[in-house]
């Protein structure tokens, strides 16, 4: 009996991430917004994945009240065009720019829940289209759409420095949890815009999924 109770204690975590990842493949494919027709003038908006966080890039322009040359560690990064938007857990964003450095206890205690967010902000020259990028070209509707729910995920308070000279990290809205990932705000972003998204989107690829 106790052998039995092990075996269980061993293989029920494993169950769980399998059938979470199942959840959320088949959540990525479940399409929201199917009667938009892609525009063929508008603006250009990216999106990028760097493996584990996805990020919306957008021009520069229009954030100057929120994202100052002082926030950077380097002012000068500033002077690039471009903007890229990621949400996410404080401890697991800041801790976890790759792969690399995952801590399996950061996870665990993020994928619980918490209210310490954090809007990740990089100072970028306009991206190349590749297969961590994708380019979706938006009306002026669905910009004005995108940038209120973006701007309404920043919270008051002191902006951090970033992983480098580029980028700096403010305060955020909203509760992290395994339901609600970086990705899956990323995709709640774009479906609040009006674009063709997945209906729930934890991972990078069921956001970048549709951007093909």
């Amino acid at each position: 009996m106790l052998r039995y109770a092990l075996r269980w204690i061993v293989a029920l975590p494993v169950l769980l991430l399998y059938l979470y990842g199942a959840a959320g493949m088949i959540g990525g494919l479940i399409p929201v917004n199917t009667g938009r027709a892609t525009p063929t003038e508008g603006i250009r908006i990216y999106v990028e994945d760097n493996g584990i966080h996805t990020g919306i890039v957008l021009p520069a322009e229009g954030w100057e009240d929120i994202v100052r040359p002082d926030h950077f560690a380097d002012p000068r990064y500033a002077g690039h065009r471009w903007r890229s938007f990621g949400w996410g857990d404080r401890a697991f964003y800041i801790g976890t720019p790759t792969w690399w450095d995952v801590n399996p206890l950061t996870v665990l205690r993020s994928a619980t829940g918490s209210d310490d967010t954090v809007i990740h902000v990089d100072a970028i020259p306009e991206p190349q289209v590749g297969p961590r990028v994708r380019m979706v070209v938006v009306t002026p509707a669905e910009f004005a759409r995108l940038t209120a729910f973006i701007r309404a995920s920043f919270a008051p308070g002191a902006p951090v420095r970033g992983y480098g000279a580029y980028d700096a990290f403010y305060p955020a809205t909203g509760r992290y949890s395994a339901a609600r990932t970086c990705n899956a705000w990323t995709g709640e972003a774009l479906r609040h815009a009006g674009l063709k998204m997945g209906r729930w989107t934890p991972f990078p690829a069921t956001v970048m999924t549709w951007l093909n």
